[in-house]
């Protein structure tokens, strides 16, 4: 069976772990959180990177910052995790979810403005499969009506936008290092900080509402609560298993391009034929290699797909049911405008095994399959 996915496993994580173990510093913001969060702040050019326990919890904490409060309003797609609009609902905020492009499956910048009332507080864009959104479009919105932007990049780590890492354009970004992601700690994120300003409330609130941080620089002799908060911080044992893969970010990001490149070239001449749709980049933008997927023509040709692979030993998904259609999106949520194209494009999209480590007669063989069901 060729598995969906493979968590990333470069074969320095268990070393770095017992060096976690040994260094008797196993809760947060150890040695290796510290080397973590200076490798993605180097990396991406943030002013200032946070490790969290996952991206939902990443999510949580921008919302926190950004001073959600109940009855603001939320604008984002539906077509997303359920993360993305939880960290919002949790303030009390209502999400107001609008339509998707066809082309991308990310957040028609078209259709923010006109969804925006005098309780809109935020804009948050979802990079989907590490496709940036049209973020030029949505951060001169954000600055007409004074709104913030919260990417939820969780797919986008190393993705570009006009030559800016997707995660820093807006005033927070948040990534996931979940099994699933190109770079894993088993569960895990990180909160990306533009504004400096923003900085010290962040380590507070991530902090249990505490002072902790400023006090392990040296900056004050004691530390004490002084504003609400939780507990974000992760282990720095996951933070040693995530090292070991950012250390060979650069490998494991050409490994998973080469599988991406070859599905596309393969699986091109079908698209053209009209059988089924690959994936767009738009021209302004720089992919990850996150995911690759195909459309079927409708959801019931994309069920015999999946189910037809299956039985060639390929294991294929799908990924959101569109949250506005959800019980709890109806409950905590609103669709503005037409659902022209998150709910039919959804159910159109099949994702294709992808993941460190797949071999190139792997997808060779998943793409034979995906043809010979074609044919």
């Amino acid at each position: 069976m060729i598995r969906f996915n493979v968590p990333p496993y470069t074969g320095k994580e268990m070393e770095y772990i017992k060096q976690a173990v040994e260094n008797q510093k196993i809760c947060g913001d150890g040695e290796f959180t510290k080397k973590c969060n200076e490798w993605i702040e180097k990396k991406t050019g943030t002013p200032k990177c946070l490790l969290t326990t996952s991206c939902t919890h990443a999510t949580e904490l921008a919302a926190l910052l950004a001073d959600i409060q109940p009855g603001d309003e939320v604008i984002m797609p539906a077509y997303t995790f359920v993360s993305t609009a939880d960290a919002f609902v949790l303030r009390g905020a209502t999400v107001v979810f609008v339509d998707i492009r066809p082309d991308t499956m990310n957040i028609d910048e078209t259709k923010i403005e006109e969804a925006i009332t005098e309780k809109t507080k935020a804009i948050v864009p979802v990079h989907y499969a590490g496709v940036s959104c049209e973020m030029d479009t949505i951060m001169d919105i954000a600055k007409r009506h004074n709104l913030m932007v919260i990417e939820d990049a969780a797919q986008g780590i190393l993705s570009t936008y006009k030559g800016k890492q997707l995660g820093t354009i807006g005033e927070f970004g948040c990534y996931s290092f979940h099994e699933t992601k190109n770079y894993s700690m088993g569960e895990g994120g990180a909160l990306l900080i533009q504004k400096e300003d923003k900085i010290e409330d962040a380590e507070i609130i991530r902090e249990k509402g505490t002072n902790r941080s400023r006090f392990f620089r040296g900056q004050i002799d004691k530390y004490t609560w002084v504003n609400y908060g939780s507990s974000y911080l992760p282990s720095d044992m996951n933070a040693a298993y995530l090292y070991a893969q950012l250390e060979m970010a650069d490998v494991i990001f050409d490994d998973r391009m080469r599988s991406w490149n070859q599905y596309y070239e393969t699986l091109k001449p079908l698209a053209e034929a009209g059988k089924i749709e690959v994936p767009v980049v738009p021209e302004e933008c720089t992919h990850n290699a996150h995911m690759f997927y195909i459309k079927a023509k409708d959801l019931e040709e994309r069920t015999a797909l999946i189910s037809f692979l299956k039985e060639k030993d390929i294991l294929s998904v799908f990924h959101y049911i569109p949250l506005h259609t959800a019980p709890a999106g109806q409950k905590f949520g609103r669709f503005h405008g037409e659902d022209v194209y998150t709910t039919k494009e959804s159910e159109r999209l099949a994702r294709l095994p992808l993941y460190y480590g797949l071999k190139p007669e792997q997808v060779s063989y998943i793409c034979d399959c995906v043809k010979e069901f074609y044919a």
